[in-house]
């Protein structure tokens, strides 16, 4: 048997999850999980690059830093799986994004953490830079998760929509058979600026269950300032980051009103999110079942209102399809190194705007 490690950082910036997996014609086992967090003065000089507020040498110093650090998760979850390196046929690395600019005439889109340090520490195959091929084909970069999603989730009867909850939020329209091609796009934020306002306002890193949103009323002029936002409403393919959504974003928007209380802030942030997933989901059919993953599942009052404004329907997660929401992503990065040392292609053209479907990823031998 194959074994495969997939190792993921998103956009909340909180830690590095890894996964051990094993995957079959059209199903997969999950054998071990870690996560791994980062230190706060990590996260913190994380932070400020993903602000342009770090030199050469400050990234430099980051992608070693977060290389290694990604390096101790896949040890920490090697030994704590008991399986040799020996049977691992490889593992993907998504990195830390710190700037996506697909647009423009020189796009890109920045992930650190130098995988030379995990093939290196581990002793194994090591894929990672998922996103510049598809760039370079005049794709988005992002999102990469779609074409597992497809894979994994696609349904012969039921009309699904794969929601992850991240500090953005993006989505995979899957509909039944093979009628209709995968829709997938980032619809904009979903934890980034509840993790933001909340760290901005209290200190804390994140809204446990939506407390803080919980204890205040949604400004209804603010949230109509945010959803102004041309991004909402640009079509797809499109994706995002905190290079756009992000504290200063919010401060923006807060200048065109008195005061507002810090908990009513929250909880339109709360709503904003809510909203702007709610208007960019498939309208052609209203017995689709939506399968969230991601942090944001464990904010209940998230999922509180996500489910009362879907209406018909149904709101799950993707535990209900046999994968805990937590480890969708790092898993499809496993799969998707898979698809590189196979030689299959990563993307999904018409969900990333790329010219066609490319093997993904750069290969560090061990």
């Amino acid at each position: 048997m194959d074994y495969w490690l997939g190792l993921m950082s998103g956009t909340s910036m909180d830690a590095v999850d890894a996964v051990l997996v094993s995957f079959d014609t059209n199903s997969l086992a999950v054998h071990e999980t870690i996560s791994l967090p980062y230190t706060d003065a990590l996260r913190q000089r994380l932070l400020l690059a993903t602000r342009n507020q770090a030199d050469p040498d400050e990234l430099g110093e980051l992608d070693t830093l977060v290389g290694q650090h990604f390096a101790e998760a896949g040890a920490q979850l090697i030994k704590q799986s008991g399986i040799s390196p020996k049977q691992i046929r490889a593992a993907g690395s998504h990195g830390q994004t710190i700037r996506h600019q697909p647009a423009g005439n020189a796009p890109f889109s920045l992930q650190i953490g130098n995988a030379a340090w995990l093939s290196e520490r581990l002793g194994i195959s090591t894929v990672a830079d998922f996103r510049s091929r598809d760039i370079a084909s005049g794709g988005q970069g992002a999102p990469l998760v779609p074409a597992f999603h497809r894979w994994l989730f696609a349904s012969a009867t039921q009309d699904r929509c794969i929601l992850n909850l991240g500090g953005i939020a993006n989505i995979t329209w899957l509909p039944a058979g093979s009628r209709k091609p995968v829709v997938g796009f980032d619809t904009g934020p979903a934890n980034a600026l509840l993790d933001a306002w909340c760290l901005d306002q209290t200190g804390r890193h994140f809204d446990e269950d939506g407390h803080m949103a919980s204890e205040g009323a949604t400004h209804s002029e603010l949230l109509a300032s945010m959803l102004s936002d041309a991004y909402f409403s640009k079509p797809a393919p499109k994706s995002t980051g905190k290079e756009r959504f992000n504290i200063d974003w919010v401060r923006t928007h807060l200048q065109r009103f008195d005061e507002i209380p810090a908990e009513d802030v929250q909880r339109t942030l709360l709503q904003l999110t809510v909203t702007t997933i709610l208007q960019q989901l498939p309208q052609e059919n209203a017995d689709m079942a939506v399968y969230a993953c991601g942090g944001g599942t464990f904010n209940r009052l998230l999922m509180r209102e996500l489910k009362v404004g879907l209406g018909s329907a149904a709101l799950h997660t993707t535990a209900d399809l046999g994968l805990d929401p937590q480890w969708v992503e790092p898993v499809a990065f496993a799969w998707l190194a898979r698809q590189t040392i196979l030689q299959l292609p990563g993307n999904v053209p018409e969900v990333t705007g790329a010219s066609g479907e490319r093997i993904l990823g750069a290969i560090y031998p061990p």
